[in-house]
């Protein structure tokens, strides 16, 4: 059965808590190693698929106590050809990675009947370092390669598909296409630098407003992620009508630039308490948003800061 925007609760109005930076999460609070950033890999052994249900209990709890519904995110963001090639991984063993990943969440939610709604994403990544547009695909190549993921979640109890951490219009442009060709609903997440443009320069309302025109709006919204919301308040401030498409917020914990972030040897998680504070502010500003999570540096902590600034008004 073809799903549609209008089946997303988030869509509708209804507030979602999502999780914070899983894997800087991972690497630098559970002490796992992660390849090329790659949490999929997690799924082959039992004591790395359980440290993702844990991680991801810590945040369900969270939106059990708020009384609020959950977007449970694949941990899939590096499980494209690319990137499985770099690991070492084929084509059919990518595919299993996927609906292997969609599986675990789907018993997540059957288990956690304390949170309703809960949605499930297929979470896609960028082909290339989605802090550098350095992989500069054509919408119709950006289509080609994303297509491949998308049929492989398109085919799982995946309730939508995120593309989080693009940092080119025609990147985005190319997974929504994909999307609507699989008949699955799609969210887009551009990334900003710290003067609230895109890697490529393009400025955050002017990529939302190209990536709908050439898409005839097919995207069920969008969201930025993987910078600070000091890096993106002032576009959003200076902002009109395309701040509607605007349905979530995966912020990162840390001020520091994304160049700043890839030479750090230590997580910098910032202040959860003022991360929450930041969050109701940006809410003021954003009538549609709906999806609230972390990025890099964040953990539950800082989804319960969210929580408690945005759903019950406390100063966190």
């Amino acid at each position: 059965m073809t799903k549609t925007r209008n089946d997303l609760p988030q869509t509708r109005g209804e507030t979602l808590l999502t999780d914070s930076g899983l894997e800087t999460t991972l690497i630098f609070n559970d002490g796992f190693d992660l390849p090329q950033f790659a949490a999929y890999t997690l799924l082959e052994t039992t004591e790395g698929r359980r440290a993702l249900k844990s991680y991801f209990r810590r945040h369900l709890a969270i939106a059990a106590d708020h009384g609020v519904g959950f977007l449970l995110e694949a941990p899939t963001w590096r499980a494209s050809r690319d990137w499985g090639e770099r690991l070492g991984h084929d084509p059919d063993r990518m595919a299993r990675f996927n609906r292997d990943a969609i599986a675990l969440l789907a018993d997540l939610r059957a288990e956690t009947p304390a949170v309703r709604p809960v949605v499930i994403s297929g979470n896609i990544g960028p082909r290339g370092d989605g802090y550098v547009p350095d992989t500069a695909m054509t919408e119709d190549e950006a289509q080609a390669y994303h297509a491949e993921q998308i049929g492989w979640l398109a085919a799982t109890d995946a309730d939508m598909v995120t593309a989080v951490t693009l940092g080119t219009v025609a990147e985005g442009v190319g997974v929504i296409r994909a999307a609507r060709a699989a008949n699955i609903p799609v969210v887009v997440s551009y990334t900003t630098e710290t003067d609230g443009r895109l890697p490529d320069g393009t400025p955050l309302g002017q990529a939302l407003e190209e990536t709908d025109a050439r898409t005839d709006g097919a995207a069920a919204y969008f969201m930025v992620n993987c910078a600070h919301p000091d890096h993106f308040r002032p576009a959003l401030e200076a902002g009109h009508g395309w701040l509607a498409r605007i349905g979530g917020v995966r912020a990162n914990a840390s001020r520091m630039s994304h160049a700043e972030l890839d030479e750090a040897e230590a997580l910098d998680d910032g202040n959860p308490a003022e991360l929450g504070r930041d969050y109701a502010r940006l809410r003021r500003l954003l009538t549609n948003l709906t999806v609230l999570g972390g990025c890099c540096g964040t953990d539950h902590r800082h989804v319960e800061a969210m929580a408690d600034c945005c759903l019950h008004g406390t100063s966190a």
